[in-house]
């Protein structure tokens, strides 16, 4: 799917956060207060935003020709957009969706590694739908929040979680209302790393995983391990950072990141099992929040046994995991990141029935749920 989008009142551009050109068709404002922008689909399907590129982007044209089998009509969606400050003040681009009536909760989305912001859209404006304003944001170095190069960007894994996580947090954070969390893979990890944990009255994440190789299929492992150990060193040294994009993987990443998931992946517990950050992770033991962990029984990525292992971090946490099965809501494949197609509508649903059922949690309560309340469903 590709987008054009009008920014009112002007067209400013980030001065140190932005890849695109201002010949840009999509751009990303200079501002911190709340700008309305207006989303005009040029056509629709079932493209991924993963597979468009930043190059690619500055390409489109808001007058693009409609792609054959696509619907005449153009659909059009209104967002805010906003510069989050984090703690260390990057700025970090994010998209509010409001709700048009009355607002039940707020929510934020926490995800994937290498997958841009605008990939959440359609579950977002779903979320807010049905009284949810939400926002997505991109991590620092990636999508909208990424710098003019990679090359010798400066970061570090866990700032992912703990400042650029954070920030979205803190902007979401309302009197009054409940604020929730939806995670998608790497979502799942940022969570743990929270220093305002405390705001989030419950979370939802997909697909999460402890990383490690050996808990995928033959065939996923062995690509795991060729990004990691082949492709990814001889990539890097030539560019300075992973460039994903060329292999049709996502948004490039900063080479810290490279770095640390390479070596983590080698471990069953992923970074639970490198006592050198013992000091970060343990930030997990002091989640109370109640957790739920959603991963497809087809996601080759993530499977549930590597769910397990990760979330497993989450010892405080009152923990609970789904085993999602594909054909029980009439799917052929869910994979990694088929959670937020439409097609997926089904899950969620379940997911937002399930984070309302968890509106009263406080965490006095949350203090007395052990790892006993953990349960495993596949979906009949």
């Amino acid at each position: 799917m590709q987008a054009a989008v009008v920014i009112e009142p002007d067209r400013a551009f980030a001065a140190n956060g932005d890849r695109r050109s201002r010949d840009a068709s999509i751009i990303a404002p200079t501002v911190t207060h709340w700008s309305r922008i207006l989303y005009v689909d040029l056509f629709e399907g079932e493209a991924s935003a993963m597979g468009s590129t930043a190059r690619g982007e500055r390409a489109a044209s808001a007058a693009a020709p409609a792609v054959r089998g696509s619907p005449a009509r153009a659909s059009r969606r209104e967002s805010e957009w906003m510069t989050l400050s984090a703690a260390d003040g990057y700025p970090i681009t994010a998209i509010r969706y409001p709700t048009r009536g009355s607002t039940r909760a707020q929510l934020v989305i926490a995800g994937a590694v290498g997958v841009p912001q605008r990939f959440y859209r359609r579950f977002a404006e779903y979320a807010a739908s049905i009284g949810y304003t939400t926002m997505t944001f991109d991590y620092r170095g990636v999508g909208l929040s990424a710098p003019t190069t990679l090359a010798g960007f400066e970061m570090d894994y866990f700032d992912w979680g703990r400042l650029d996580l954070a920030a979205a947090v803190e902007a979401m954070n309302a009197p009054h209302l409940p604020l929730y969390m939806v995670g998608h893979s790497f979502g799942g990890h940022a969570f743990g790393l929270l220093p305002n944990h405390e705001r989030v009255t419950a979370f939802y994440t997909f697909g999460t995983g402890a990383g490690w190789h050996g808990w995928m299929p033959p065939l996923e492992r062995a690509k795991v391990l060729a990004i990691s150990d082949v492709v990814g060193p001889a990539l890097t040294r030539w560019k300075g950072y992973l460039p994903l994009n060329v292999l049709g993987l996502g948004e490039d990443l900063p080479l810290a990141f490279y770095e640390r998931w390479k070596r983590w992946c080698h471990s069953p517990n992923y970074f639970f099992g490198d006592l050198a950050v013992r000091h970060v992770t343990q930030s997990f033991d002091r989640i109370r929040a109640p957790l739920m962990a959603a991963n497809a029984i087809d996601d080759h990525w993530a499977p549930p046994r590597s769910r397990d292992a990760f979330i497993a971090g989450y010892r405080n946490a009152a923990r609970h995991t789904l085993d999602l099965d594909p054909t029980a809501i009439g799917l052929r494949s869910i994979g990694h990141n088929g959670y937020f197609k439409p097609s997926a509508r089904p899950l969620w649903e379940s997911a937002f029935d399930w984070l309302a059922s968890r509106r009263k949690f406080s965490r006095a309560n949350a203090s007395a749920v052990s790892d006993s309340t953990e349960f495993r469903v596949t979906a009949q």
